[in-house]
């Protein structure tokens, strides 16, 4: 029997991709990457788009990177905009940038924007690389797929997604295992598919993952098409990693900052912010000069006044750290702001007034002055309720700013501690003067 050639077995290629798109994307997720990638070059755009868009994330991701580069962005551009975005989510960002730069300007705009999901996103946290299967396969041949993608996929669940591409399902990978080879897939769904938006917040995401018991969760797009997936374990590692940056940016230095960082790179990162810190300390120096008469009147002011600073500078301090935990893991969000600067009011008052009293007793051992324990007496509890206040709204003010709350918080509160701190208690100094 002659062997046909490469026009004839090209046109039977183009005739069964045409009329049969969905065995096509079987056929291409049954090959190995280079060989669709092979097949998929020797049809024109239109052709193998229509087959290439059936294929699932992780496969598909596989053939773009094996194919040549204006095959690939052909493919890309017949792809539904959402998808296409999804699959260069899952590139690195050199392999993205090769991509987008032969495409024309306004289709690479609409590509980028599409990745850029709002940030904490479901979008965001999503890892694209999921493994879809449509109706009629049995856990044997999705099983025979998997082991044909490149080695280090993780696979928790089989997703499964009907006629049109829409999330029907999901098998749990360890299900699909331990079924007979020639069990339909579709017998292992245990119940309506649970999916979230790409759009969902991360509140949400962890709202629906402990509500459900889940592990992982699907990410669907408007069109009801799974194009990622979320897992439990990965969420908490991104917010430890968030806090962990949020504990270093709040001193001043920078998120990008490692234990070995150049020193270069060190102190590029944190000098501005220590000249700023600099300039605040000059601040709050100035409020002191103004007292200048009445400390040199009454020393025992002179030895009492890091006494109050101190106080009130831990008292924010808490206040801060609580708060900024709160945007961190969404606990809080900005319209909670007035209940939480009245709760850290309330505390600093609350233990402003404790640490007045033993203060004030101490003092008295101290100095015997009556007038003196008056004065830093009610200068503890305004300046530590002052506190509470300023670590509290700091965080929140920078947030409803739009900038990062976390960002050399602790400069701007240890002003703010240091100013209402000093004037309290030199203020109440002069008021009182005739009592010391």
């Amino acid at each position: 029997m002659p062997t046909p050639d490469l026009s004839t077995e090209r046109l039977l290629t183009e005739n069964f991709f045409t009329r049969h798109p969905e065995q096509a994307a079987d056929q291409l997720e049954m090959a190995t990457s280079s060989e669709a990638a092979g097949i998929l070059a020797q049809l024109t755009p239109r052709i193998a788009s229509v087959a290439f868009r059936r294929v699932a994330p992780a496969k598909a991701l596989d053939i773009l990177l094996e194919i040549d580069r204006e095959h690939a962005r052909q493919l890309l551009r017949d792809l539904d905009p959402p998808q296409a975005g999804a699959l260069l989510s899952g590139l690195s960002e050199e392999e993205r940038r090769e991509l987008l730069a032969g495409l024309a300007p306004s289709e690479s705009r609409v590509l980028q924007s599409l990745m850029q999901y709002p940030e904490d996103s479901a979008g965001r946290l999503m890892d694209p690389r999921i493994a879809i299967f449509r109706p009629g396969i049995t856990a044997g041949e999705a099983l025979e797929r998997l082991r044909s993608m490149k080695p280090g996929r993780r696979f928790f669940d089989l997703l499964l997604v009907d006629e049109t591409g829409r999330l029907s399902g999901s098998v749990p990978l360890h299900q699909a295992v331990l079924a007979e080879p020639d069990t339909m897939l579709t017998e292992l769904i245990a119940g309506p598919p649970l999916a979230v938006s790409a759009f969902a917040t991360r509140e949400e995401v962890v709202a629906t993952l402990e509500l459900q018991r889940l592990a992982n969760i699907p990410v669907i797009d408007y069109n009801d098409k799974p194009i990622g997936s979320i897992r439990l374990a990965e969420l908490v590692s991104a917010v430890e990693t968030e806090i962990s940056a949020n504990l270093v940016s709040v001193t001043g230095a920078s998120k990008e900052e490692r234990a070995l960082s150049t020193v270069g790179f060190a102190v590029r990162k944190r000098l501005p912010w220590l000249q700023l810190n600099l300039l605040t300390a000059f601040l709050a120096a100035s409020v002191v000069g103004l007292f200048e008469d009445t400390i040199a009147r009454f020393t025992a002011l002179a030895v009492l006044l890091p006494v109050v600073a101190g106080q009130s500078g831990n008292t924010g301090a808490q206040a801060l750290a609580v708060v900024l935990r709160g945007l961190t893991l969404r606990e809080i969000t900005l319209r909670h702001w007035a209940r939480v600067v009245f709760k850290e009011f309330s505390t600093g008052l609350i233990n402003g007034l404790g640490v007045a009293l033993v203060t004030c007793a101490g003092v008295y051992v101290w100095s015997g002055s009556t007038g003196i324990v008056l004065v830093i007496g009610v200068a503890m509890v305004l300046s530590m309720a002052i506190a509470g206040v300023a670590g509290a709204l700091i965080p929140i003010l920078l947030s409803m700013l739009g900038q990062d709350p976390a960002q050399s918080s602790s400069i701007v509160l240890t002003t703010v501690t240091d100013v209402f701190g000093f004037f309290s208690f030199l203020g109440l100094a002069v008021v009182f003067s005739s009592y010391l």
